[in-house]
């Protein structure tokens, strides 16, 4: 028998949960129907989703609902939410990893709280100095992964060269037919540009380029993040917080504008009858939605951050995320890159 892809969720996580969790598992079973392999485990209060779930069109017997009464809210601080978080949907969803062998957790929860849990219960892999939040972002021809996005403000060289092995892990996971070809965010494409960290993280790079992992691309600008060139984007989490929100308000101010411009008369309104597949196509390209979903690396499991604020579509995407994080043996993938680093280590 096949092998299920078994699917944590903290269903009681993020704005207007659980409605959404469980609208997001529908839109995702919808829109997916050739996927058989998948089995969600459902953390929630019995009494608030047992009913939501039995109404659901595609989930049928494909889940297992594990009661919890214990909810993490926004408001909690990392510290409050470890002492009152345990037993909480968010709490027992990450424990459902060791404990009943689950494959991937994926939490709308407060991203703070969901980080230290998700440590203190998965434990940092070994050899990683710190774990890294990955994210997708639009690209010419898809999707390229940017990490770090704001789970370690300073980072060392060593700090880099992980998470270039764990972005391209997770691209292979993801895209098992693309080669990952790795680029470091910098102010310029020169080799002298750039801090020491950069520098001396470049060297290490360069070495680890001919060992298969990925093709260093070296330097790049924040202009090419979404250019086809480099797919696995590196970065600290300070530079890659401001870069990801700077592109969400661009993308918000761009999106925003053309619908305006577009109703400001009827000539324009009318000028949307004659675009409106190119229109469309132009939005679904900037849909966050799409994007949705950012993945805790470095850990001894894999855990999905999904945005609080997202609706049910964007929840569905995060699921689908996770889906393909765990069918494509991201963790192994990851420990085997990781051994590379030893390599060069070892040789000085």
């Amino acid at each position: 028998m096949k092998e299920k892809i078994k699917i944590s969720i903290d269903l009681m996580g993020g704005d207007n949960a659980p409605d959404k969790t469980i609208s997001g598992i529908n839109l995702f079973l919808k829109r997916n129907k050739n996927i058989n392999d998948c089995f969600f485990y459902l953390f929630g209060d019995e009494n608030i989703v047992k009913k939501k779930i039995e109404d659901s069109n595609y989930l049928n017997d494909n889940y297992k609902l594990i009661d919890t009464k214990i909810i993490v809210t926004n408001e909690l601080s990392a510290l409050s939410a470890l002492k009152k978080g345990k037993g909480s949907s968010m709490w027992e969803s990450i424990s459902s990893q060791n404990s009943i062998n689950a494959d991937v957790t994926l939490s709308a929860g407060n991203t703070g709280v969901l980080l230290v849990m998700s440590k203190l219960i998965l434990k940092t892999m070994e050899g990683i100095g710190k774990p890294a939040l990955a994210g997708l972002w639009p690209s010419n021809d898809g999707s390229n992964i940017v990490l770090d996005l704001g789970a370690n403000v300073e980072c060392n060289d060593k700090n880099l060269v992980d998470f270039s092995e764990m972005g391209s892990a997770l691209h292979k996971s993801l895209f098992p037919e693309k080669k990952a070809k790795v680029a470091l965010l910098n102010i310029g494409s020169e080799e002298l540009k750039g801090t020491e960290t950069l520098k001396n993280a470049y060297t290490k790079l360069k070495i680890l380029d001919g060992l298969g992992d990925f093709k260093f691309n070296g330097y790049i600008e924040g202009n090419q993040i979404t250019s086809s060139d480099s797919n696995v984007i590196v970065t600290d989490g300070f530079t890659g917080n401001v870069a990801l929100k700077t592109a969400e308000g661009v993308a918000n101010f761009l999106t925003k504008n053309l619908k305006k411009s577009l109703s400001e008369n009827i000539f324009s309104k009318l000028s949307i009858l004659f675009s409106y597949f190119s229109l469309k196509k132009f939005k679904d390209k900037l849909d966050p939605r799409k994007y949705n979903g950012a993945i805790f690396l470095g850990l001894n499991g894999p855990v999905v951050k999904s945005h609080g604020g997202i609706d049910a579509l964007g929840f569905s995407y995060s699921i689908e995320l996770s889906y393909k994080i765990a069918k494509g043996n991201l963790i192994n993938i990851i420990k085997n890159n990781l051994e590379n680093i030893k390599k060069i280590n070892e040789k000085g």
